[in-house]
C-alpha cells in the first residue's frame, strides 16, 4: 500500500477564491468551478498538444479584459465546455461580470478533460451542471478525489486504459511572507503520478495482471513499448491562485512556472496526447508584492502537491467488469 499522505491546504486559503463541484449522478463525470467574485487578474499557459479550452485568447497580456470572474474545469471533452454557459448565468444572477453599455458579461475561461471512455459517453456536463457547481461553491474546504471534473479522471494510460488507475481532483496551498498561493488540479494524465520528494510512484500504469504498479518510466527504459495512444484523451488541467498583487503579464508567467509542478509529479507530462492547461488567478487581496522567484517556487510546489492529492484522495472505480484501483490500493 502507498504510505504517502495528503498535503495540507486548499486553493480557498487564497483570499477572494471559492470553488465548488458538480457530480453527475448518471455516470462518473462532472465539473468544478473556481470563483473570484470580485474579479481576478488572469493568465493561462497551455503545454499539452491536444487542449480543449475556452476564452484563452482573452487572457493574453495587452488584451482589453484583464480580470475574470470564474474558471471552469470540466469533464466531457469539448462537450463539457457547455457548462461555462451555466457559470455565466449564475454570475449574471449575482450581478457579477464585465460592465458593457447594455449588460454585464461574466468572463469565464474554461478547460476540459476527456473522460468519455468511463461510462456512457453521451452523458457530459452541460450548462445546468456549471450552474449547480457555482451554487455549491464556498470558501470551505471541498472534498477531493472523485469529485467534480475529477469524477471520471484516470491516470497511467501508456499501456492502455484497462491498466490505468483512478485520477481525480486535488488542491493544496502554501503561505510565505504574508502571501498565499493555492492550486487546484484535475489529473487525467497519460503518465504516472509520483511523490516529488521521494520519487515514489503513487498511481499509474499497472502490471499486465493488474496487481501492482508498473513504473512506466522504468518499464519503457527497459524496453517495454507503450500502446498506440489517441490524442486528446488524456489531460491535466488546473488553476493556480494567489492573493499577491500581479499584472496580467505576471499572471501569465505564474501559469507558466506552475507547470513545473506538473513536471515534478507526472511522468511523462505535456505529451502530444495530453491537453495540459493551467490558469493563474491573482486576486490582489493582500495588496502585497512578493519576489517573483519566491512566487514561482510556491506556485510549482502547490501545483505538485495538488496533483499528488488528486490521486491520493481518489477512490477506486468499478464499471461492469472493469476496475480502476486507487493509489491507496496498490504499491510498486
Amino acid at each position: 500500500m502507498n504510505s504517502a499522505t495528503l498535503h495540507p491546504g486548499a486553493i480557498t486559503e487564497v483570499a477572494g477564491i471559492e470553488f465548488g463541484h458538480y457530480n453527475d449522478p448518471r455516470r462518473p463525470t462532472g465539473c468544478t468551478v473556481v470563483l473570484a467574485r470580485a474579479g481576478a487578474v488572469a493568465g493561462v499557459d497551455v503545454r499539452g498538444a491536444a487542449p480543449g479550452t475556452r476564452e484563452t485568447d482573452l487572457l493574453r497580456p495587452g488584451n482589453l479584459v484583464e480580470r475574470v470572474h470564474a474558471v471552469l474545469l470540466s469533464g466531457g471533452s469539448a462537450w463539457g465546455l457547455d457548462a461555462a454557459a451555466g457559470v455565466m448565468r449564475w454570475l449574471e444572477e449575482q450581478d457579477i461580470g464585465f460592465a458593457t453599455s447594455h449588460a454585464l458579461v461574466p468572463i469565464v475561461p474554461a478547460a476540459v478533460i476527456y473522460d468519455l471512455g468511463v461510462g456512457d459517453a453521451h452523458i457530459r456536463p452541460d450548462a445546468q451542471a456549471g450552474y449547480l457547481a457555482c451554487a455549491a461553491a464556498s470558501r470551505q474546504h471541498q472534498a477531493q478525489g472523485n469529485m467534480g471534473a475529477g469524477c471520471g479522471a484516470l491516470v497511467g494510460k501508456l499501456f492502455g486504459q484497462a491498466r490505468a488507475m483512478k485520477g481525480g481532483v486535488g488542491t493544496a496551498s502554501l503561505s510565505l511572507q504574508g502571501i498565499t498561493v493555492g492550486a487546484l488540479v484535475v489529473c487525467n494524465a497519460v503518465g504516472d503520478v509520483r511523490e516529488p520528494s521521494s520519487g515514489q510512484v503513487l498511481a499509474g500504469a499497472r502490471s499486465p495482471d493488474g496487481q501492482r504498479l508498473l513504473d512506466s518510466r522504468q518499464a519503457i527504459l527497459g524496453g517495454a513499448l507503450p500502446q498506440h495512444l489517441l490524442a486528446g484523451q488524456h489531460t491535466t488541467i488546473g488553476v493556480i491562485a494567489t492573493d499577491a498583487t500581479l499584472n496580467q503579464a505576471q499572471a501569465m508567467r505564474l501559469a507558466q512556472v506552475a507547470h513545473d509542478g506538473l513536471a515534478r509529479a507526472i511522468n511523462p507530462v505535456h505529451t502530444q496526447f495530453d491537453g495540459d492547461t493551467l490558469f493563474a488567478l491573482a486576486t490582489c487581496a493582500s495588496k502585497k508584492v512578493i519576489d517573483p522567484v519566491l512566487l514561482a517556487m510556491l506556485a510549482a510546489e502547490a501545483t505538485a502537491r495538488a496533483t499528488v492529492n488528486a490521486v491520493l484522495a481518489a477512490r477506486g472505480l468499478t464499471l461492469g467488469d472493469q476496475h480502476w484501483p486507487a493509489a491507496t490500493e496498490l504499491s510498486v
